[in-house]
């Protein structure tokens, strides 16, 4: 293996960690739901839905085409560049917005999020390239655990300035956290192949290539069961990524360094999950990893509807995390099994596709309930549905075994 392309991915990983970590999860969803919009009623729980919604729409509609583009035109490196350059924009912008700004906000927010969710479609792609495939499982929990290492540190170094309430600094600092962290993929990951065809020709190309491979997703029973299963079950994990901060200050009263401490400790938790069971998936099988996990949600999910204190949601938020980029990593471990060669921009594509629209309905569903039913724990209580649902269809998948 090259040393030299698996730290700069997994540094990528880092790099964007503080975009999920500060403004994806803990400090922004809150800011703009209570601060930027106002939450009474749970009318900034609708609005941040829609953010992650709208956003997560767009790449899931634009990715398998642009995938094919990718390697027909070979410009991954540079698709990837382009998306990272957008949600850097957008997170710098960020510092420019004042109370009531709520459609700024919304659009702002949503270009990032755009940029970062769609540049992962072509950074989860270099993956089966630049690794062998006994390897692809630990790899990618090495990619997971050094992204929450990113989320720890970039949530430290907004400890300050949340705390002077020098919140558009936050944003600033994430911005130039992303572009710094993420160089060295730009600089050292494999380089583009180079085409002489337009880009007209490529997404020509790359659409009807795309068509071919949802063809042959078709056919392939287990593939199908597979990505329905993960449709389903990511809607919930999306879901509690999205609204955890929110549901914490809102209905328990966390205030913003209490929520940065609270997400260290889950960040710690799941850094220590995702290397502990980063052999585990090569060894056990990605399959019965996710199993695993999935029981582990259904259960926090549960627990949460019923939780009064603040310490109780400490408690049971450092337990989550130990399966958060557990599922994470086993279900992408997963995915490249069924794989044929040279067709990882196009499956990858195609992942991007089901796990963006995984975060489509769940966002809505929270929000609606919240606003409707005026209470958070009723829409906290309805991610067992999606848990659940997909436990159910993944364990009739036939694959997912042991890579050694």
């Amino acid at each position: 293996m090259n040393r030299k392309y698996i730290i700069s991915w997994t540094l990528f990983d880092f790099a964007n960690s503080s975009y999920s970590a500060v403004i994806a999860s803990v400090i922004f969803p809150v800011y703009y739901a209570n601060f930027i919009v106002g939450n009474d009623g749970g009318l900034g729980d609708l609005w941040w839905g829609r953010v992650v919604s709208l956003s997560m729409a767009v790449v899931a509609i634009s990715s398998p085409f642009l995938g094919g583009i990718a390697d027909y035109k070979g410009s991954r490196k540079r698709f990837l560049f382009f998306y990272t350059t957008i949600s850097v924009t957008a997170i710098g912008c960020l510092s420019f917005l004042k109370q009531g700004m709520v459609i700024e906000g919304f659009i702002l927010a949503t270009l990032a999020n755009i940029g970062m969710e769609g540049g992962i479609v072509f950074y989860n792609s270099f993956l089966p390239r630049i690794v062998p495939r006994e390897y692809q499982g630990r790899v990618s929990g090495w990619g997971f655990g050094v992204g929450y290492a990113g989320s720890i540190i970039s949530l430290l170094i907004a400890v300050p300035l949340v705390r002077d309430n020098l919140f558009g600094a936050t944003w600033l600092m994430v911005s130039i956290f992303f572009a710094l962290c993420s160089a060295p993929a730009f600089l050292f990951l494999p380089r583009d192949t180079g085409s002489e065809i337009s880009i007209t020709e490529a997404g020509i190309k790359g659409f009807k290539f795309t068509m071919r491979t949802l063809k042959d997703i078709l056919k392939r029973s287990e593939v199908k069961k597979f990505l329905i299963a993960y449709l389903i079950y990511e809607d919930g994990v999306n879901t509690v990524i999205v609204f955890s901060s929110v549901y914490a200050a809102t209905t328990l009263g966390f205030m913003p360094d209490e929520l940065i401490i609270l997400y260290i400790v889950v960040q710690i938790s799941a850094l220590l999950g995702a290397f502990i069971m980063a052999r585990p998936i090569d060894y056990m099988g990605p399959k019965r990893v996710v199993i695993l996990s999935l029981l582990m949600w259904i259960l926090v999910a549960i627990i949460a509807f019923f939780v009064n204190t603040k310490m109780q949601y400490q408690l049971l938020a450092s337990f989550a995390g130990l399966g958060l980029g557990t599922i994470q990593a086993a279900t992408r471990a997963m995915f490249t099994q069924f794989i044929p060669e040279k067709g990882e921009a196009e499956y990858f594509g195609i992942y991007s596709l089901v796990g963006k629209s995984s975060a489509i309905m769940g966002p809505l569903l929270f929000g609606w309930l919240s606003s409707a039913l005026r209470s958070q724990r009723p829409a906290i209580l309805s991610i067992v549905i999606f848990f659940l649902t997909g436990l159910l269809i993944i364990r009739t998948v036939k694959g997912g075994g042991p890579n050694i």
